[in-house]
């Protein structure tokens, strides 16, 4: 794709004084791209191949950056040392909303060279690692929904997040008409995606007032993550440029959330779709066992779909987004919709909010499919009709119980590792007690006066 850059092509253009900065850039435990920038020389001639340093407390702070107790990888105690910083070339690409700029993904290893197992990409990269094991290969697309505001991040950050005016009036859906005033955004945000290598797909309005979603080409799942993360902080950066803020955080208001439905199939080592066969509705066998993993670990893994108190608010009869753990064949209303016929053929799982990290949420998926084919599990019978009113198990309803459930889970630790599900059960515990002691608009207006 145009954007991409081999190192040959980056040392080419830092010579011809288009590129004179490098952003070594990871994920963090939300999600968030973080890491430094860089001069282009220093990267030649010591990052590329050396790495670069970071405090290992990025992977072990809340949402506002502050130093938490109860991680093992990272504390007072532990003095809050170093992780390296290793750049994955093949990730090289331009920055177009960044000005004489290019951009490369870390994976992040400990100074003596062994992965930090914690990190986001590391978790993915695990779940890869035991696909290959069997031969295969893991493609996903992510459809990741935002609503933009006619609010600057400052002016909205002033206002506490209140009163903000969304960029249409109504219903949008579909919609080419109200969307059109947001075109000027909409196609620079398309435009430099494109130049920073994603293959945009298209964009469409959604139905929360401002809402929309700019979908991508699927491609292999580790880069589905990068780009996701680049893609997102990017729209942000290019958003604020305009003079608008964008949230991708699942429920903003009562109206719809922002999803990120993730579509996900796998191939053989030669590119073959191993999905399709001559079961019922097409399906191969690794299919029927894949739908049945992931359907069994959808509620212990739900808090890697939903990582936050606000995730929760999402689910809501008759909005969209799930509450019944059910499949379906292209039914919107079950967790896990399947779509597609043939090499298309492949599994939306519907679970997942604006607010996932990609890198946990494609990683729970595999772990959960695989966990269906090692065990030869059955598929249940599809749900037909409405799953909103079926007898199906719910998903939990809050963080707390997303938390719990995933700390009782067996399948969790042997997929990911006891240092995995201890970590990311300390960031929800965080989060659970952040929340807990906040005392919020919505007691205000109902105690303050009548109670």
């Amino acid at each position: 794709m145009p954007g991409n850059l081999s190192v040959s092509e980056l040392e080419a253009a830092i010579a011809a004084g288009e590129i004179d900065t490098v952003v070594v850039a990871f994920a963090d435990a939300q999600g968030r791209l973080v890491g430094k920038r860089v001069s282009a020389r220093l990267f030649q001639e010591e990052v590329l191949t050396h790495g670069a340093e970071a405090c290992n407390y990025l992977l072990s702070v809340d949402v506002d950056m502050n130093t938490v107790d109860g991680y093992a990888m990272a504390s007072w105690e532990s003095g809050y040392g170093d992780m390296m910083l290793r750049p994955d070339a093949s990730t090289l690409r331009r920055i177009p909303w960044l000005p004489g700029s290019a951009l490369v993904m870390a994976d992040l290893t400990w100074e003596h060279g062994d992965p930090v197992v914690q990190s986001p990409r590391d978790i993915l990269n695990h779940q890869r690692a035991r696909l290959a094991d069997r031969g295969l290969v893991a493609y996903s697309g992510t459809e990741l929904e935002f609503i933009v505001f006619d609010d600057t991040y400052r002016d909205a950050w002033a206002k506490g997040y209140r009163d903000l005016t969304p960029s249409t009036d109504y219903n949008v859906d579909y919609d080419l008409l109200a969307s059109g005033r947001l075109e000027p955004l909409l196609r620079d945000i398309r435009v430099s995606m494109d130049g920073a290598g994603l293959y945009t797909e298209g964009v469409k309005g959604e139905c929360n007032l401002g809402q929309q979603e700019i979908a991508f080409r699927y491609a292999e799942v580790l880069e589905t993550a990068d780009q996701h993360s680049i893609y997102k902080n990017g729209a942000k950066a290019i958003a604020d440029r305009h003079g608008k803020a964008i949230t991708f955080m699942a429920k903003f208001n009562e109206r719809e959330g922002n999803s990120c439905h993730i579509h996900l199939s796998v191939r053989d080592a030669d590119g073959e779709a191993v999905m399709a066969g001559e079961g019922e509705h097409g399906f191969s066998p690794l299919m029927e066992h894949w739908i049945a993993g992931i359907l069994r670990t959808l509620r212990e893994f739900t808090l890697l779909y939903a990582p936050t108190i606000n995730s929760y608010k999402r689910y809501a009869k008759g909005s969209f987004a799930p509450t019944g753990v059910a499949w379906g064949i292209d039914n919107r209303t079950c967790a896990l919709r399947v779509v597609g016929h043939g090499s298309s053929l492949r599994v939306e799982n519907r679970v997942p909010g604006g607010d996932v990290n990609p890198y946990l949420g494609i990683a729970a998926i595999i772990a959960g499919g695989l966990y269906g084919v090692e065990h030869q599990l059955p598929l249940p019978e599809a749900l037909r009709g409405n799953a909103y009113a079926s007898d199906v198990d719910h998903l939990p309803t809050t963080l707390r119980e997303a938390a719990q459930l995933f700390a009782d889970s067996a399948i969790a630790r042997a997929a990911f590792g006891d240092d995995v599900v201890e970590h990311y059960l300390n960031q929800a515990r965080v989060e659970v007690e952040a929340y807990d002691a906040a005392v919020t608009d919505w007691e205000r207006v109902r105690g303050f006066e009548r109670l």
